[in-house]
């Protein structure tokens, strides 16, 4: 299955160097960079197939041009659906009614969505910690982390979680 996962895994890294916009001075942070540790920490940690690509390609709708067909077709209606769940809804113009409808959409696909949704939220964190972003580490970070244990079913017990709550208090 590795073998397998590592050639998905480049698949979806060449397609968003493909579509995935380059990175500006003035970025946050850089979209290719972030989508690639999450997808590796995800990797790492030895999550199934459909998390590992999701992962990758969690960004992909939200900040590319890669279309939602393609994302179907390449990677298979699992990947697609965690992919939707994991973008923000810019329709959606306040910011924690927009935080709060992503979550209780990843909670609705399920907990291999909220997985994905966490460990983008702790690549996050960390991001935000190393560069000093106190502004990002309050306003997108923290807001984040409390909306995936608000609407977290109890049922949901990945050892991810954790790891999050770990981040909070930091």
């Amino acid at each position: 299955m590795k073998k397998a996962l590592d050639i998905e895994f480049e698949k979806a890294v060449r397609l968003l160097v493909e579509y995935m916009p380059a990175a500006k001075e003035d970025s946050r942070k850089s979209p290719l960079a972030h989508d690639i540790r999450v997808g590796a920490y995800l990797y790492e940690k030895n999550y199934a197939r459909d998390i590992v690509l999701a992962g990758i390609l969690h960004d992909a709708i939200e900040w590319s041009e890669f279309s939602e067909n393609r994302l179907k077709a390449e990677f298979g209606d699992n990947v697609w659906k965690i992919v939707l769940a994991c973008s923000k809804n810019r329709t959606i113009e306040n910011s924690e009614e927009r935080i709060a409808d992503l979550i209780q959409r990843c909670v609705a696909v399920g907990e291999e969505a909220l997985i994905v949704k966490t460990v983008d939220t702790i690549d996050s964190f960390k991001h935000y910690t190393k560069t000093d972003n106190q502004n990002q580490l309050v306003k997108h970070c923290q807001k984040t982390a409390e909306a995936i244990f608000k609407y977290k079913p109890s049922d949901f017990k990945d050892p991810i979680f954790e790891e999050l709550r770990g981040w909070i208090k930091k």
